[in-house]
């Protein structure tokens, strides 16, 4: 009698008994092509080789072969499992690994072995730890700025809920971008992101700028899952009221059909007009398009919104 095969370890096992929502045909302006270039593979295998996990792969980006082109590879630390279980992501949830205490280490030498002139480091949510993972990421930081001192550090963090002290931890750290995303707009969290709190959320922001105001600050949310123009331009208010830098706005895109479904694919003519009205609304720097993602093309970005505030304070001191 033969054995039966290894039950597959569920990816989400909190999703497992819901009815399934079928995945909707993309429309022509969101399709990309599959990875294929050799920098794609070289960039997986320098992943795998140092046992290092990516947003990139977990989170299903539809930008991962146009990135790794690039060698423009996203860390995710603190393991590759996650401690809540959004709606939307596609990043594997249970019972969260155990820390490899030389990741910070072996992150910096992947920064270094692809060149990176500006690197994005996230991580999954990590409930369980005294301090959410917050030192964490300031030892990766750390790691980066003594192997690789001219590249510049984007950090997109967990919320830091009910974690005393974490947000400060990060912020004195002092990468050059401090990212958390609101992803949605408040009346769809207890749906969309029901282990979160919006409030939360942007608490952690606006402490972050009065900790340091001179740390950029940013923040993303996805369109597409049922809000309204008037929510998103509410979502757009309070981020500003928080001092928030830079907004990114990009189409939510459904992993499986245990994932919940998309409500509308957003047309490119409105990713423009939340564009104009997010300039309008004062964010020195606006990312708005069906495929822009918190770490897509990261580093013109940063350029960018340097010189940006750098026009600013010229225009202020001549006023």
């Amino acid at each position: 009698m033969t054995a039966a095969p290894p039950t597959e370890k569920l990816r989400h096992p909190e999703k497992a008994h819901r009815p399934d929502n079928p995945v909707q045909r993309k429309p022509a302006w969101i399709r990309v092509k599959a990875p294929v270039s050799q920098e794609y593979h070289e960039t997986r295998e320098l992943m795998r080789g140092l046992k290092l996990n990516t947003v990139c792969e977990e989170a299903a980006c539809p930008n991962i072969g146009e990135c790794w082109k690039h060698r423009h590879a996203t860390f995710m630390i603190l393991g590759s499992v996650c401690t809540r279980g959004c709606a939307f992501c596609n990043v594997g949830t249970g019972r969260p690994d155990l820390l490899d205490p030389h990741e910070p280490e072996k992150v910096a030498e992947a920064v270094g072995q692809l060149k990176l002139t500006h690197v994005v480091i996230t991580s999954v949510d990590r409930d369980d730890l005294d301090d959410g993972g917050a030192e964490h990421f300031a030892r990766t930081i750390g790691a980066i700025r003594s192997s690789a001192p001219g590249t510049t550090i984007e950090i997109l963090t967990p919320d830091f809920m009910r974690k005393p002290g974490a947000i400060e931890t990060v912020a004195k750290a002092r990468p050059d971008v401090f990212n958390h995303n609101l992803e949605t707009v408040p009346r769809l969290y207890p749906t969309i992101r029901p282990g979160a709190r919006y409030f939360t959320s942007l608490h952690l922001l606006a402490t972050v700028k009065e900790i340091d105001p001179s740390l950029f600050t940013k923040s993303g949310i996805m369109v597409g899952l049922g809000e309204t123009k008037e929510e998103v331009a509410q979502v757009m208010d309070d981020l500003r009221a928080a001092d928030v830098d830079f907004l990114t706005i990009g189409q939510y895109l459904q992993p499986t059909p245990k994932h919940v479904a998309v409500d509308r694919f957003v047309t490119p003519e409105e990713f423009e007009g939340y564009a104009r009205l997010a300039r309008a609304k004062g964010f020195l720097m606006v990312s708005a398009s069906p495929l822009t993602r918190s770490s897509y093309h990261a580093g013109s970005d940063f350029a960018r919104l340097r010189e940006a505030r750098e026009a600013k304070l010229a225009a202020a001191a001549v006023a």
